[in-house]
């Protein structure tokens, strides 16, 4: 990633602030931090070693100005080449996807009664 080892402040949806050194930062945005000193609403700051914190829970990443964003924007990992396109299936007509009559899933098709008795007993 390519802001590993900036420090960055994050702001919280529930208002707390939290300014650190980025270790990582997954997918769904969980961001765990170093030397982090956490500011909880109407609190005196706290200071940890270490923080992870959660994608959905953040609302804002305050990066610091002298970050060149114009270079970290460019996407530039390897694209891979596109596969051989699959040959198309010719269709099997009207309800053939779903497995026509008497397959077994659903309910239509298959023997008249309800336990397979001679009066459905």
């Amino acid at each position: 990633m390519k802001l590993t080892n900036e420090s960055v402040q994050i702001e919280l949806k529930n208002g707390t602030i939290v300014a650190g050194t980025i270790v990582s930062v997954s997918p769904n945005m969980n961001t765990t931090l170093r030397n982090v000193k956490m500011t909880i609403k109407y609190r005196d700051p706290t200071s940890l070693d270490y923080i992870n914190i959660r994608g959905n829970n953040i609302r804002y990443y305050v990066l610091p100005d002298s970050l060149p964003l114009d270079t970290l924007l460019i996407d530039d990992t390897p694209k891979l080449k596109d596969r051989a396109p699959k040959k198309e299936v010719p269709s099997r007509g009207r309800g053939g996807a779903r497995g026509g009559r008497g397959g077994a899933r659903g309910s239509r098709g298959g023997p008249r009664g309800g336990r397979g008795g001679p009066r459905g007993f």
